[in-house]
């Protein structure tokens, strides 16, 4: 236990008292690496050396994961059906893509410098006590998203249950219509959540392989599901290739930025938290790929949706946009067997996904909000257990669309928080961060009493407010806006992102923060100096390390 449990048990034994109840289930609870006085972990502490065996391959194997799943096979569905063509449903892919790589490539470079995860870096910028406020709004979309994904898993389950016995198709429903879910996909889900359960007891660091195995064999399927479609259909079939745009003039560049912006929504949350991810890597390049390979994967992923689609309305009469709902109609002996192949591979894909953008990075936010009993592991399965069941996604899926586009328009939030990130590293304080001192509560990062960097908190309101009024329309459709309140909204990343990074830039800049100013970065790695160079150290002087020059400061006892 740690030195706080101890220190308990030892003024109880010496006034001859023993611990109550509830302070036995918290010295259970606490973890041997908590830190009372710095209010850390080990896994919330910068990643040590050796942890640090993320290469630049391993990101190209990450991002390629994480767009070749069930749901980027959707990314087109959304524009097609408001009246764009394919290829400018892909067009609008690319550039949203491109644009979020950008910022996750620009964000990543602290975690590979810092090694410290989004929760201690936000503290840099919007306080110690206020960043605890965008952590939180972080964690609660983290949650969300990963019940979700959890129920695509479970149709991915299904689709394997299928294709091994066939007569699962009529297994009779024993639930009620009111649970919003059958007994097929009940059974399905519950296998989904005990396969998934002890995948989040991998660190991270160790968790390279799976993305390995994803962004080898989901291609793959991909590939091949497309070429099954091209093959049936025949490559010379018109309807494959002649859906064109429908909209024309202001109406089409409104609903090409609606689409653009929805796009990059869907990895506003990546832009915010990844250096979750890059805090693992060898170097501080080795995430750089980023900005070519997500928009590369986003592109062919989303031609294949589209191909598939197409087809299927050919084959079936029917758009399946979920690749899915295609290999479900594949009943024969043969068939059955290549659906097995796909559905399985599937759902490695989906299991990577869902770990890799939403369970990590919402237990990296439990493990700062409670260091001293919550690490990765722990939050990862707390994460499982409330995505998977507390917020039934059946339910929210089945009844409450009001609510998915409450959560789809989140980026009106997080696009201001990844503007005040950026701002903050390298136009305020030049890429020049204390590391140690973003872990000490009454550091030069608590800005005042109230732990807030008011400059941040006035910029981050510039950043979403004005997006509001026509954010509302989105989740109650009676409620009606004039057409230049939504066309801001239909540009929120972009005004979100940009005004909050100027706004706080030159809040810094007029009333600058001179405590937090450093002439040179403090680096995790200092810490091993402490030790072998302590004289030097406490006369202030500087230490090598590598290639990089550290300033390793230190207070005298």
């Amino acid at each position: 236990m740690g030195a706080e449990s101890n220190s308990l048990a030892e003024s109880s034994a010496a006034l001859g008292t023993h611990p109550s109840f509830w302070s036995k289930v918290q010295q259970r609870l606490q973890l041997s690496s908590a830190d009372a006085v710095r209010r850390s972990n080990a896994d919330l502490d910068p990643v040590p050396p050796h942890r640090r065996t993320w290469h630049t391959y391993n990101y190209v194997m990450y991002w390629i994961s994480d767009n070749f799943s069930p749901s980027g096979f959707r990314n087109a569905a959304s524009l097609m059906e408001v009246g764009l063509s394919w290829r400018d449903s892909l067009i609008c892919v690319i550039i949203g893509q491109f644009i979020t790589g950008i910022v996750i490539v620009l964000n990543g470079v602290v975690g590979s410098r810092y090694h410290i995860n989004f929760s201690v870096q936000a503290r840099a910028s919007f306080g110690y006590y206020f960043s605890y406020l965008m952590i939180t709004m972080r964690m609660v979309v983290g949650i969300f998203w990963y019940g979700i994904n959890a129920y695509t898993g479970g149709e991915c389950v299904r689709s394997i249950l299928y294709a091994i016995w066939p007569s699962f198709r009529h297994v009779k429903n024993t639930l009620p219509a009111s649970a919003h879910i059958d007994t097929q996909f009940m059974t399905a889900y519950v296998i989904y959540f005990i396969i998934v359960l002890p995948i989040h007891w991998i660190p991270m660091h160790r968790l390279k392989w799976l993305f390995v195995i994803k962004s080898i064999t989901t291609p793959i399927v991909g590939f091949a599901i497309m070429g099954w479609v091209i093959h049936t259909v025949g490559v010379s079939h018109t309807s494959l290739w002649t859906q064109k745009t429908t909209l024309h003039g202001s109406t089409l560049a409104w609903t090409f930025l609606n689409g653009l912006y929805a796009n990059i929504g869907s990895w506003s949350t990546l832009a915010v938290n990844v250096p979750d991810f890059t805090r693992y890597a060898a170097n501080d390049k080795a995430a750089f790929i980023t900005a070519f390979v997500l928009p590369a994967t986003g592109a062919l992923v989303t031609f294949f949706g589209v191909v598939v689609a197409a087809g299927s309305d050919i084959l079936y009469g029917t758009i399946f946009w979920d690749p899915l709902l295609l290999i479900d109609q594949w009943t024969s002996r043969g068939g059955r067997a290549a659906a097995f192949f796909c559905a399985f591979f599937f759902l490695i894909s989906q299991i990577g996904v869902n770990i890799a953008a939403n369970s990590v990075s919402a237990a990296n936010d439990l493990n700062c909000l409670f260091p001293r009993y919550v690490n990765i592991r722990r939050g990862q399965l707390i994460v499982a257990v409330l995505g998977s069941w507390a917020l039934t996604p059946w339910n929210i899926l089945q009844s409450a669309p009001s609510f998915i586009s409450f959560m789809a328009g989140y980026a009106i939030w997080l696009g201001p928080i990844a503007g005040i990130l950026l701002s903050d590293f390298y136009f305020v304080h030049k890429q020049k961060y204390d590391v140690w001192e973003l872990y000490n509560s009454h550091g030069i990062y608590r800005y005042n009493k109230w732990g807030t960097n008011w400059r941040a908190f006035v910029a981050f309101f510039i950043g979403w407010v004005p997006l509001l009024p026509g954010f509302i329309p989105t989740v109650n459709s009676s409620i009606k806006m004039s057409a230049g309140v939504s066309h801001l909204y239909d540009l929120g990343y972009f005004y979100g992102f940009g005004s909050a990074m100027l706004s706080y830039y030159l809040l810094c800049k007029f009333w600058p923060a001179n405590e937090t100013m450093l002439d040179r970065a403090v680096l995790p790695d200092s810490d091993l100096l402490h030790s072998q160079n302590a004289a030097l150290v406490d006369e202030g002087i500087e230490a090598a390390l590598g290639d990089t020059v550290v300033e390793v400061k230190r207070e005298k006892n």
